[in-house]
């Protein structure tokens, strides 16, 4: 079984290993503990690391920008996130359909260039993507609420289901759930599709091209109910790690069939430590 045991830390290395990104290899501009080394070890190895993010205010190319300038130089196919994803879904879903975006730039520019209509006349609406959007504001409610209520034809997405996004020193700012919240609660409408974690869609955006097995892979990330459940929907081997969201009591109070394979304190202890002490690796260096 690969949940629900706990055991004290991973005895082997995995054949790949995804990676969430905020919380668990940096927080705000600074990588945390451990996270340069071991990604820099699994590479040495010949390893596959796969970076994924619920967060769509970032396309592929300006995570790998971010990984540069944090010194884990990073080609932008090894990276996926509810951007990528969202565009994938409606191509192979709904081809052709107009789409209202409540989101912020880097997913609106990517539809635009993967030629989905888009429209803010609710009689044109087939779909509102509900999105992390920090220009949020009535006027956007009020389309939504007409295409969906008024017009009775659009169906309601969402690009990750994240209440809010964590930042530095115990602050976040709301996240796509909050829209989501609104526009059902105005319309009386219920969520058609989440394409973001905890979502199997994105754990195949973030293998795609890999010829790996999912049960030989391990999932990566700081949030119980989006990265830890995508692991335990796919049975992936899974680690939560306590630099971001979820707490280890909030993983022990789980269903046991719910629960992280591995909860660790530092993400660098995914590298077994037989292995740790044969590269003189200690908690206090970086």
């Amino acid at each position: 079984m690969t949940h629900g045991t706990q055991a004290a830390e991973p005895t082997q290395l995995y054949d790949a290993y995804v990676f969430d990104m905020d919380g668990t290899i940096y927080l705000g501009d600074d990588l945390l503990p451990g996270a340069a080394r071991m990604i820099h070890e699994l590479r040495r190895r010949d390893i596959p690391v796969r970076f994924l993010s619920n967060n769509p205010t970032k396309d592929p190319h300006q995570y790998a920008e971010k990984l540069d300038r944090l010194g884990l130089p990073t080609a932008v196919e090894e990276i996926a996130n509810t951007v990528v994803v969202m565009v994938r879904w409606l191509q192979a879903n709904h081809p052709g359909k107009t789409v209202f975006p409540i989101a912020e730039e880097p997913l609106v520019r990517a539809l635009r260039e993967a030629g989905i209509a888009i429209s803010e006349d609710p009689a044109e609406i087939d779909i509102v993507i509900a999105s992390y959007d920090r220009t949020f504001e009535y006027r956007k409610l009020q389309i939504a609420f007409d295409a969906i209520w008024y017009h009775q034809r659009a169906i309601l997405v969402t690009t990750n289901p994240d209440r809010y996004c964590p930042f530095p020193g115990g602050r976040g700012e709301p996240d796509a759930a909050a829209i989501v919240a609104a526009i059902e609660a105005c319309t009386g409408t219920t969520l058609t599709k989440n394409v973001g974690k905890p979502d199997p869609d994105m754990l195949t955006a973030a293998l795609a091209g890999l010829d790996v097995d999912p049960r030989r892979c391990m999932m990566v990330g700081d949030r119980l109910g989006t990265d830890i459940q995508m692991a335990v929907n796919t049975d992936m081997v899974s680690t939560l790690v306590l630099t971001g969201d979820s707490t280890r009591d909030e993983s022990e109070a789980l269903p046991e069939l719910n629960r992280p394979t591995f909860v660790l304190e530092r993400i660098d202890h995914l590298i077994p430590a037989e292995l740790r002490r044969e590269l003189e690796w200690t908690d206090e260096d970086e």
